[in-house]
């Protein structure tokens, strides 16, 4: 059983910074990459970072030079460092687990940022 946990949401003021953490167990398969996507009330689910298990990285625009992404091979485990943080960057996190060996991803619950004052 293939199990996504996402930590480190938390409430934080504009300007702070904040530490993301996504660990998948029960894995049997390669991964091929794994991402961090999120999402506000009322507005579509969208991509902030991603990392193969190769090393490429990918952020968006709207987030670069604020957070970055990294991973711990040896646990299955990706973060997302957020610094700056904008009321804006309110919204659900969620961590995606995307298989390189067959047509699978899997989804975490996601974590829970509101910056605000």
């Amino acid at each position: 059983q293939v199990h996504i946990v996402e930590s480190g949401g938390d409430v934080v003021q504009p300007g702070g910074s904040l530490r993301l953490s996504c660990g998948a167990s029960g894995i049997t398969f390669n991964i091929h990459s794994m991402a961090w996507f999120r999402q506000a009330p009322g507005k579509q689910r969208e991509l902030v970072a991603s990392i193969t298990m190769g090393g490429s990285t990918n952020i968006a625009d709207f987030v670069k030079g604020r957070f970055t992404i990294s991973r711990d091979d040896a646990k299955n485990t990706v973060h997302l460092q957020m610094s700056s943080l904008k009321p804006e960057d309110t919204a659900v996190y969620y961590c995606k687990v995307q298989s390189g060996s067959y047509p699978f991803e899997f989804w975490g619950q996601g974590t829970q940022v509101t910056v605000s004052s």
